[in-house]
């Protein structure tokens, strides 16, 4: 009986093996085959804009609309409070302006673009003012990143003011610390069916 039971050990073995290895090669299989399926993803650098044109609200819309804006968010910048909030804002005592921040896709917009919609969204004649809405949180601002949006800002300003009679206002400064606003204030009009402020 002894030597049966070590042939039907030795075989027992020998099917184990052999099911570990094909059960090892299928899923080796399977996994190159996931992987050769795969198509190459993309990798984008996304990059930043920061723009302040009066209530927030109404400028996030107009910059959602933009083929190529990946997200946006409305907060506060420009200002001398830690972590200010809406109320605080509101007073004009903190220096912050509403602003959007914008993310996006700079092989489908570019940067001038988006300056385009700017001048076009808002009024930058008026300081510290858009319609009915008054103070220095209302003030037009372009908060730029790094030295190519300085510059295109810039000269993206000097051909606005050539179309315009009365000076523009603009500040064109560097991007300081941005505040996310409350949540309620994100995408706003978007949560309530409406596209603009007034």
């Amino acid at each position: 009986m002894e030597p049966a039971t070590d042939w039907l050990k030795a075989v027992m073995i020998v099917c184990v093996l052999a099911l570990a290895a094909a059960v090892g090669g299928c899923s080796g299989r399977e996994e190159r085959e996931k992987v050769s399926d795969t198509q190459p993803v993309e990798a984008v650098e996304y990059e930043k804009a920061t723009f302040a044109a009066g209530c927030f609200w109404g400028v996030e819309a107009t910059f959602r609309k933009v083929a190529g804006v990946v997200d946006t968010a409305v907060g506060y910048t420009g200002g001398h409070t830690a972590n200010p909030t809406y109320q605080q804002v509101c007073t004009g005592r903190t220096g912050h302006a509403e602003a959007v921040r914008v993310l996006y896709h700079p092989g489908k917009v570019s940067y001038e673009q988006l300056l385009e919609v700017f001048w076009s969204c808002h009024d930058p004649t008026t300081p510290n003012r858009q319609g009915p809405d008054v103070g220095s949180q209302y003030r037009s601002a372009i908060f730029y990143h790094g030295p190519a949006q300085e510059s295109a800002a810039r000269a993206s300003m000097q051909a606005r003011q050539r179309q315009l009679s009365r000076p523009i206002v603009t500040e064109i400064t560097p991007a300081a610390t941005f505040h996310p606003a409350e949540e309620y204030h994100q995408r706003y009009l978007e949560k309530r069916g409406r596209d603009c402020c007034h």
